[in-house]
Formats: structure tokens, sequence, C-alpha cells
């Protein structure tokens, strides 16, 4: 009896230990399972809130509209820039130191390569200009460009300050009145091989100047004013060869050109006859995919014949938008000349602006083995570049010299 008792309790107590033990072993099953499908429940619940949070974006969202500032660019560069027909605005220089100046063109195309046009200009000076021209583009397989002008313009009151980079900044002017009529050609056989080619007939007539400043004959004489009094008429004939692996000579990023370019000045009269030969270099250094560019420039222009009589007003020359700018327009005048040009560029809106940091520096001489790197004039400047793929339209830049600060208004690039 005892033993069947004590048999009965044994069983009962290995019942309740299965019981137990299948238990632990179903708990655990149910956990693994939970933890197994936390993750998947938990990722399926942020794919769920994702695809809303979507949903609600697209419900609102709106096409882009672009600012006005962006807007006002796009269309500068439409109607400024890029290839305009019929009438068009025109900015340009009648000539150096004519001041703010207004114009208008009208152009007609002949064929898909070729168009006319004319177009005037009249500047705050009371500096005119005239020109009807033709151009065609592209010809020989994209290899030839030809170019035919005729025009006339009438710059008032031209400064000089007299010969040399020591020259006093008195200014005294004189009128020039120039009709012309020529044509050019570029060819570029193979990349990126340029070479070009003028032949033009230029008739100056020079008079007294107009405006405040004293007229050039009250205070120079044909000394030290060579030319004073004549009015030359030339064939001028140039040609040119060089490298050029920029995008296009209007408006680059990177690339550069090597140029060297031979001007024969043949007076009809036979006595202010020269011969001159200019070189230039460019040279753009892109910065991380052209967000920044390095430019450099490097410009001289030689008179060959020590014996040769130059004109004054035809005279190698710094001082103006283009070459020191932080000083008038022909501020220094001689034989020979050098400048140096170093910008620092940035873009801060890829549809047509740029801004730049600029250095200007360079001398006149009147013999070559005068131009060495000392007494320089120079100055800075910070500026900013209104553009196009291929051209620059406008250009306002602010620059500090010697003799103080200048705004420049261009219609074109620096270099």
């Amino acid at each position: 009896m005892v033993a069947a008792v004590a048999g009965g309790r044994l069983t009962l107590t290995n019942t309740i230990m299965h019981l137990r033990i299948r238990s632990i072993i179903l708990l655990g099953l149910l956990v693994r399972t939970a933890l197994a499908a936390t993750p998947a429940e938990a990722q399926e619940t942020r794919e769920a809130e994702w695809t809303a949070q979507q949903q609600q974006k697209a419900a609102v969202a709106k096409p882009y509209e672009p600012s006005a500032t962006e807007r006002w660019l796009t269309t500068l560069r439409r109607e400024f820039v890029e290839v305009p027909a019929g009438f068009y605005p025109y900015f340009a220089s009648v000539y150096s130191g004519g001041g703010f100046t207004l114009g208008a063109g009208y152009r007609a195309y002949l064929n898909d390569r070729t168009h006319a046009d004319i177009k005037g200009l009249y500047s705050i000076k009371s500096y005119k200009f005239l020109e009807l021209s033709t151009d065609s583009w592209g010809l020989a397989d994209g290899r030839v460009d030809l170019h035919g002008r005729t025009g006339w313009r009438d710059a008032t009151q031209v400064a000089f300050y007299g010969l040399g980079i020591d020259s006093s900044d008195f200014r005294s002017n004189f009128r020039m009145k120039q009709w012309y009529i020529g044509a050019e050609a570029q060819a570029r056989p193979v990349w990126p091989v340029v070479f070009g080619a003028t032949l033009t007939y230029d008739d100056y007539s020079l008079s007294e100047g107009k405006g405040t400043d004293p007229s050039i004959e009250e205070i120079f004489t044909p000394a030290t004013a060579p030319g004073l009094g004549a009015s030359p008429n030339y064939i001028h004939a140039s040609a040119s060869a060089g490298i050029d692996t920029r995008p296009a000579a209007g408006y680059a990023r990177r690339g550069g050109l090597y140029q060297i370019t031979y001007h024969s000045f043949n007076d009809q009269d036979d006595v202010f006859s020269f011969d001159r030969v200019d070189g230039e270099i460019v040279q753009h250094i892109p910065i991380l995919r052209e967000n920044w560019v390095i430019s450099l420039h490097g410009f001289t222009q030689t008179t060959l014949d020590d014996e040769d009589q130059v004109p004054f007003f035809l005279m190698p020359s710094l001082g103006s938008g283009s070459t020191l700018r932080g000083y008038p327009s022909w501020r220094f005048r001689d034989r020979h000349s050098l400048l140096l040009s170093g910008e620092f560029r940035w873009i801060p809106n890829r549809l047509g602006l740029d801004m730049a940091i600029f250095y200007d520096t360079g001398k006149v001489v009147p013999r070559w083995n005068d131009l060495s790197l000392s007494n320089l004039k120079d100055d800075v400047g910070i500026g900013v570049r209104f553009h196009g793929p291929m051209a620059t339209p406008l250009r306002i830049e602010l620059a500090h010299g010697s003799e103080g600060m200048r705004l420049v208004f261009a219609g074109s690039a620096a270099f």
C-alpha cells in the first residue's frame, strides 16, 4: 500500500515536471517568434509612414518657378547675347573714353550662315558711330569665317596726356573722325590652330577737341605729339597666327590663346607709314568644374623700326576698361607697351553672371629695350559680368589705381 502511494506520487511529480518543461519550451518558441516578427513589422511600419509622407508631399508640391532674378538674367541672355534677328539693342563703345553709350541695330539673315547688320551708337559725350556689315560663319565645314564692314565714327574729345609712363595727368583733347571699309577672315584648318587676316582702308580726320579740357594744339607741338596737325589715310593690313583652345573668344572659363599679329600701316602720303607686332597670351585655369577660374593675360605691342614716324593717336596705349582699368582711357602712350593682368573669377549664378577680383600692371616706353618689370603702373578691382555661352555684353567693374577710383562699363570681355 505504501509502495503504491509512493509510486503514485512519483508519477504525479514526473507529470508536473514534464508540463513545466513543455511550458518553458513553448514560451521560448513564442518569444523567438515575436522577436523574429518585430523587425519585419517595424520595417513595414516605416515603409508605410515614408509612403504616406511622399504622397502628402506630392499632393502639395508645385512646379519649380524661377525667381525674378533668374527670369531677368534669362531674358537678358536671350535678348542681348544670343544671336538676334530683326531689331535689337546694341551695346558697345564708339571709341574708348566715350562714356555711357546706347545703340540699336537691325539684322537680316541672308541664309543660315550669313547675315547683314546695320547698327549705330551714340554716347553721352556725343560720340557717334554707324556701321554696315556682313558676316558669314562656319564656311568650309566650319573652318572659315568671313566678315566685311564699312563705317564711320566721330570721337569728339579723345584724351591725350603726353608720351611716356611718367606723363602728367593733365588732360588735353582732340577730335577724331574716321571712315573705313575693309574685310577680315579667320581660318581654323586644324584644331586648335587659328589664322587671321584683315585688309582695311582708314581715312582719319583730326581736328580741335571738344569738351571742357583744352584742345591738344594748345598744349603740345608736333615734337611732343608726333603727327599733330596731320590727318593720314592708311591701307592697313594684318596677319595673325596662333593656338586657341578656348570655347569662345567672347567668354571662356577654360582654354587659352597664344597669338602673334603683324600690322602694316601704309600711309598714302608715305609720311607716317610704320609696322607693328602684337603678341598676346591668355590662359584660363578652371578649378572644381569651372566654379572658380584663374585667368591670366599678357599683351605687348612694339613698333618695329625706330626711324618710322608713328602718329600719336595710333601709338600703343594703356588705360581703359580692357587694359589698365584703374586709369582713364588713353592715359599712357608710346611706341611700345606691355600689359599683364590676372583675375580670380567665380560663378554666383550659372544663368549668366560671373564675378571677379583682378590685378593689372603695365608700362609704355619709347624703346623696346626699356620694356622691363620696373616702373610699372598697376591697379586692383572687383567686377561683375553678364554673359552668354559665347559673349559678354555687359561688364561692370570698380578699379583703383594710383590716380584714384574708376568705374568701368564695357560691352565685351576683359580678355
